[in-house]
């Protein structure tokens, strides 16, 4: 399940089931009404939000704002098609939607509102945001004896902010156990690969110095995922990290581990046929 400190896990070789070829095909379906969006940075996110929302997280799509759920921050918010699919999935609001991403008058932007869309947390995209948004709401959680947990998804390339650590020491601080921080590490980033532009090595001992458990995983393998996030927190009294590898647009061999497939400001209708027909 897990590698040692400082060794890359080798490109996920996990097969696709039929569940997460549905929510690629939701998420392309999102992709082709806006005719735009990150394709990259949505693929690697799938199978974590699918264990999140399948197995994982207490919500009521009826009740959003139900005190009782758990909350969910994507603070890469650029990767928000992946979970406007699973939030369509849910019942959250009705798949018609997802047609209209990116469209005037649409609650579906290229970055989540929370103001808008329902099972929507916080607005995010401004990256480095996200872990201090969640770090306040699991004290408020602590603090309201409420027994809720918060999840944060996190993209690589987002902890080259200074705010992220900043944030990693005061949950550390405070010890807050109901309080997890995902990392999808497709080890790309908007402009390139991490390792050239910021070497993020090692990973593992970065978090375990912030007082974090920390827990590595096939970011593609549902098993996996199931196992550790079903069990946080993984030591008491102590937030957990989980360290997701995953490919940069997994399940579509046009698009897998290629930076140029961080975003597409246009999508052609050939291009959306090339997608759908790599998926298949």
């Amino acid at each position: 399940m897990s590698k040692a400190s400082g060794t890359l896990m080798s490109s996920s070789s996990a097969p696709l089931d039929e569940r997460s070829k549905q929510l690629r095909r939701l998420a392309l379906r999102a992709l082709a009404g806006g005719n735009r969006g990150h394709i990259g940075s949505t693929m690697s996110l799938i199978e974590i939000l699918r264990v999140l929302y399948d197995d994982v997280l207490r919500y009521r799509p009826e009740d959003p704002h139900w005190p009782g759920r758990d909350r969910l921050i994507l603070s890469k918010g650029h990767g928000c098609v992946a979970l406007y699919a699973l939030l369509a999935d849910k019942g959250f609001f009705p798949m018609e939607v997802l047609d209209t991403f990116c469209q005037r008058d649409s609650i579906l932007g290229g970055h989540p509102e929370a103001s808008k869309v329902p099972g929507v947390e916080a607005s995010t995209g401004s990256l480095g945001h996200g872990l201090a948004y969640g770090i306040g709401m699991a004290l408020a959680a602590r603090m309201q004896d409420r027994g809720t947990r918060v999840f944060v998804v996190m993209g690589d390339g987002e902890t080259d902010e200074g705010s992220v650590w900043e944030g990693a020491l005061a949950a550390g601080k405070h010890r807050l156990s109901n309080l997890t921080a995902v990392i999808d590490y497709n080890k790309i980033q908007s402009a390139g690969f991490t390792e050239e532009i910021q070497t993020l090595e090692p990973i593992v001992d970065k978090w375990r110095a912030f007082n974090f458990a920390v827990a590595e995983v096939d970011g593609h393998d549902v098993e996996q995922l199931r196992a550790v996030l079903g069990s946080v927190p993984l030591v008491p009294a102590r937030p957990t990290a989980v360290i997701c590898h995953t490919v940069k647009g997994k399940g579509i061999p046009v698009a897998e581990n290629k930076p140029e497939w961080h975003h597409k400001a246009k999508l052609t209708p050939e291009m959306i046929e090339q997608l759908y027909a790599g998926l298949n």
